[in-house]
This record gives C-alpha cells, sequence and structure tokens, in this order.
C-alpha cells in the first residue's frame, strides 16, 4: 500500500475553542458556546464570536503566545477566506475587535452556508428520508441473511 502524504494547511489545520483559545475546538465539549457546528444557524455562529476571548489590546495581530484568543479568529478567518495571515492583519489594521469579530463570523457563515442549507433540503423532504432509509433496511437484512445462512451451515443447523 502506497501511505498518503499528509497535507496541513498553515492555518486553520487545528482550530481552537473560542472561549478557550488553550484548547481544541470539539464536538464533546462542555460548553457549546465555545464550538461552532455545522448546522448552527446565522445568528447562533454571530452570538459564539462576538463572545469569543480576546484580550484588553484592540490590535488584531498574530501572536499566538501573547494573543491566543485573537490568533484562534484570525486563523480562523483565513482559513475560511482563504486570506493570509498578514493580509487579514492589513485587513484589520486600526479596527477594533467589534468590527473584527463580526467580519469573522460572517466569513464562517458563509463558509457553512451550503452544508446548512443542504441538510435543511433534506430533511424537509420527508419522502426522500423515508425512501432512504427503507432502501438501507432492505439491504441490511438482505446482508443479515446471508450472513445467518452461512453461520447454519457452519454450525450444522438446517439452512432456511
Amino acid at each position: 500500500f502506497v501511505v498518503p502524504d499528509c497535507i496541513f494547511p498553515k492555518t486553520g489545520a487545528k482550530i481552537q475553542n473560542l472561549l478557550d483559545p488553550a484548547a481544541k475546538m470539539g464536538k464533546t465539549d462542555d460548553n457549546a458556546s465555545g464550538v461552532v457546528f455545522l448546522l448552527d444557524d446565522k445568528d447562533t455562529i454571530m452570538r459564539k464570536f462576538k463572545r469569543a476571548v480576546t484580550d484588553c489590546d484592540a490590535c488584531v495581530k498574530f501572536d499566538k503566545e501573547n494573543k491566543p484568543g485573537i490568533s484562534n479568529l484570525l486563523s480562523i478567518y483565513c482559513a475560511a477566506t482563504g486570506k493570509t495571515v498578514a493580509e487579514a492583519e492589513v485587513e484589520f489594521a486600526g479596527q477594533g475587535y467589534g468590527i473584527f469579530k463580526p467580519a469573522v463570523a460572517e466569513s464562517v457563515i458563509e463558509l457553512l452556508r451550503p452544508i446548512r442549507e443542504e441538510a435543511e433540503r433534506l430533511t424537509a423532504d420527508k419522502a426522500y428520508l423515508e425512501s432512504v432509509y427503507k432502501d438501507g433496511a432492505q439491504k441490511a437484512s438482505y446482508l443479515a441473511e446471508k450472513t445467518l445462512r452461512k453461520v447454519y451451515k457452519k454450525v450444522g443447523f438446517v439452512a432456511r
């Protein structure tokens, strides 16, 4: 087997929790306010980013040691927009966190919009969902019967 090469982006490879920039953002986090879920609505995402941890200095500058909260938000912004950290720093130079945080939230909202819209479309189509789970049940039943026949044969029972 050929072992694939790993590709780690310069920014956004590891997203930190919005409320605790020392911890990784994850779906099993105790406090959901620091985690952005794929199906969160626009208002929820905006509220989470507005509450994100920052520091007393209002300068948008990447510095993981002294400004972990802002560095995390910059990483998220760059991952969502495709911009470099330097470009983002120039874009928000001289602006406070009141401008920066909503901009990060808007970029994430736009990035997740297609996923959210497709999930809403699929969950609204009850007939499609029913056909998917019935088809899956038929396939699972067929495979289970096939396996059960093999087991009966190996054990010495008469096959059905």
